[in-house]
């Protein structure tokens, strides 16, 4: 069964592009030329990624990944001109989970949506492992008086209010929560979480971290469980 793209993009010649490479690759393509249509084809259907640019007629990349992120968490990868770290620290604080700028190679944007899929597909599949250091799961319910976090079902509510976690803000908190008080680097998170060698690219894992205690935290500023150990890295108290 091919894995369902939806590819929102005003530049017809970039979608002809892509989609012809994508159909050979074997996925399914659904394309939008404007952000509002985008949103339209996603309420329709079940897609396995989203790619967006971000300027875009009628309604912005930015908002479209807003507006998807109240539903889903699906994967979502920008593809973007704009290519300031300001810019791509934006569109993953909105809740994207890569970043591409243009131009790109087709072989690029094909192995970013392959990894995409294959970091969603292993919360839905695999519960027994996070990583190949012997950070394993138990398969079970973890509470923290009123956040509770079900490592099967990879679903974490608050006050019985789903948190509507992305796949990568999943792995984060269930790493920090299988593992209370233990220290993670940045690198370590890196490594664990994007399973990607780490090149002090901090603003991808502070844009994640914030996000995640904006979800779990009652004050993010003042964090009660995801503890920052300046120069050092972070710890979960539970």
């Amino acid at each position: 069964m091919s894995n369902t793209l939806l590819l929102i993009e005003d530049d017809i010649q970039i979608v002809e592009m892509v989609q012809n490479y994508l159909l050979k690759e074997g996925y399914t393509i659904v394309t939008a030329l404007d952000g509002l249509d985008g949103i339209n084809q996603f309420q329709r259907q079940q897609f396995d990624v989203v790619v967006v640019d971000v300027m875009m007629p009628k309604l912005d990349g930015i908002e479209v990944i807003k507006r998807i992120r109240e539903t889903s968490s699906v994967p979502i990868i920008i593809m973007s001109a704009k290519d300031s770290d300001m810019d791509k620290v934006t569109g993953l604080g909105f809740g994207a989970d890569d970043y591409i700028v243009k131009p790109f190679s087709l072989i690029e944007i094909s192995a970013r949506i392959k990894a995409a899929i294959r970091r969603a597909t292993t919360y839905s599949s695999d519960s027994t492992s996070i990583a190949s250091d012997g950070l394993s799961t138990s398969g079970s319910l973890l509470k923290f008086d009123r956040l509770s976090i079900d490592l099967t079902n990879f679903t974490a509510w608050k006050d019985g209010a789903d948190l509507k976690l992305t796949a990568k803000e999943f792995e984060i908190l269930r790493l920090f929560a299988e593992h209370p008080n233990r220290v993670f680097t940045k690198a370590q998170l890196y490594g664990l979480v994007w399973k990607e060698d780490y090149y002090n690219d901090e603003n991808v894992i502070n844009v994640h971290i914030r996000r995640l205690r904006e979800k779990i935290e009652d004050q993010p500023s003042t964090p009660r469980y995801i503890k920052t150990l300046w120069g050092i890295g972070y710890r979960w108290e539970g």
